[in-house]
């Protein structure tokens, strides 16, 4: 279902419904339609402002590309989903990026217009001789006041490319990506017939736009004529409220969000009464989650969905541990080896996949990183198994190390440890041996459990070569600003000393 189509669809039908809703406003649809007018007059006239325009990537056919890098959830949302409508491609740039990252995806993707308050941003693109424009929020709501609307929005062609996405930021340099209109309603077909955003429903998808997982809430509720409730920040304090007042039914969030959802139910889980269903995506999702939610809200749903920005939504899972996903009817699920050849089931390998909503590939100015191979099937080098049909994740290429002669999945040592009594977040990490290459040791935070009771846990769960040879504690695990944390960051402060050995 096209995106502007539905929107247009929706603002003609239901005008009043809420299609954008956050800390600094709120849009009907049918005042989302009349805002995409000034929206777009405004950027369309900066970019033709520009006397030497930054030429963007050739893989979007010479559409102008606008960046918004701003903290407000609300105002770059009605941004990207203002320009959906018109000749335009988006891309929303976390601010949270190391600088020399946002500088270097601008000026390698042929980005033209900046939205940002952040003046060292501005000033160090004018330093490289960037030769676009930056706006700061103000300036841009400043000039929409002012500007002739423009024709309204309308349906584009399926192979526009509309989506600039990035695939990480953090700690390397991103990989930039498009997405087509097409690709993006391909998209949107798998998330609606597993995933639940139907029309009317009111979702709150908490954090900034430039996570993918917010952004594709913001995009898949206006595909389907729902509302998309945005925060720029989780706040625990005001997620009962909106809850209640703003007829919020389905959560769409990090897994860090559902523990702060949990918590603030078992202290007011009447507050969540109305709230059905909770999206979480990335796989793997920990046990106590799943536990800590069915024991606090069992009429509440949870599914756990595993995707890749580039390629899109794959499969779920629904119950159980969470360790096993159903991949979706339509996908191609494939394992291979490192030449390329399928694996039996069981075997662990890089897994292959096939869907209709896959980027082309990656833009050749950011990397030389190949996404889809001759045949059409794409990776991002997660590795896992076919188990029964079902697809089991063990992490990225890096997450897995050898150890004696080993392969060791260090996100399944982590599992091992997801229901043990008085232990926190865990990380497990692979360290440098003379003897056997690297160890396994297991970094934990808090002061709980003793190491004979973390040996002895880990015995019985996991296999020989699994169970870490080491032990740490630490006061806080190192975290991205979306709550994940940061395997590499966790061995260096080990390496450095900065966590207790048991």
């Amino acid at each position: 279902m096209p995106i502007t189509g539905m929107v247009l669809q929706t603002a003609a039908q239901h005008p009043d419904q809420p299609a954008i809703v956050g800390a600094d406003g709120a849009l009907s649809c049918a005042g989302l339609v009349e805002d995409s007018r000034r929206v777009f007059a405004v950027v369309d006239a900066a970019h033709r402002a520009q006397p030497a325009p930054p030429a963007p990537a050739p893989e979007t056919g010479g559409i102008p590309i606008t960046a918004v890098s701003i903290a407000s959830a609300f105002h770059a949302a009605r941004i990207v989903a203002g320009l959906a409508g018109y000749r335009s491609v988006s891309a929303t740039i976390d601010p949270h990026w190391p600088l020399a990252h946002r500088v270097r995806v601008v000026t390698t993707a042929g980005i033209g217009l900046v939205i940002s308050d952040d003046s060292a941003f501005a000033e160090a693109l004018r330093t490289v001789g960037w030769t676009g424009t930056v706006l700061t929020l103000e300036d841009f709501r400043i000039r929409e006041t002012a500007a002739t609307p423009a024709a309204p929005p309308a349906v584009r062609d399926g192979d526009e490319a509309f989506l600039l996405l990035f695939s990480s930021g953090t700690t390397s340099d991103p990989k930039a990506f498009l997405k087509t209109r097409r690709q993006y309603r391909e998209n949107v077909a798998v998330s609606s017939a597993h995933l639940e955003p139907l029309p009317g429903v009111e979702t709150l998808a908490p954090g900034p736009l430039s996570y993918s997982l917010t952004l594709y809430a913001l995009i898949e509720c206006l595909a389907t004529g729902g509302g998309a409730h945005l925060a720029d920040a989780f706040d625990p304090a005001q997620f009962a409220h909106r809850i209640a007042t703003e007829g919020i039914t389905r959560v769409v969030a990090v897994p860090a969000v559902v523990q702060t959802l949990i918590d603030a139910a078992r202290r007011d889980p009447r507050s969540f009464a109305a709230l059905e269903l909770v999206i979480t995506g990335g796989a793997n999702l920990p046990a106590a989650l799943r536990d800590g939610l069915a024991d606090v809200l069992p009429h509440v749903r949870l599914i756990s969905y595993y995707g890749a920005a580039e390629i899109g939504f794959i499969g779920d899972s629904c119950g159980g541990d969470g360790t096993l996903l159903d991949v979706y009817d339509g996908i191609g699920a494939e394992i291979r080896d490192d030449e390329g050849r399928a694996l039996p089931d069981g075997e662990l390998g890089t897994l292959w996949i096939r869907a209709a909503a896959c980027s082309d590939g990656y833009l050749a100015a950011t990397t030389d990183a190949v996404l889809r191979g001759p045949d059409g099937w794409a990776t991002v080098h997660d590795v896992g198994r076919i188990l029964d049909g079902r697809l089991q994740l063990a992490g990225r290429t890096g997450d897995i190390v050898a150890t004696g002669g080993h392969k060791v999945s260090l996100p399944e040592v982590e599992r091992a440890f997801d229901r043990l009594p008085g232990l926190g977040a865990v990380c497990a990490v692979a360290l440098p041996d003379p003897r056997l290459g690297s160890i396994v040791a297991l970094v934990f935070e808090g002061s709980e459990p003793t190491k004979a009771s973390l040996r002895t846990w880990a015995r019985e769960r996991l296999a020989p070569q699994f169970v870490p040879r080491r032990w740490y504690r630490i006061d806080e695990l190192p975290r991205t600003a979306g709550g994940k944390i940061r395997r590499a960051a966790t061995a260096a402060l080990v390496e450095s000393g900065e966590a207790v050995r048991l």
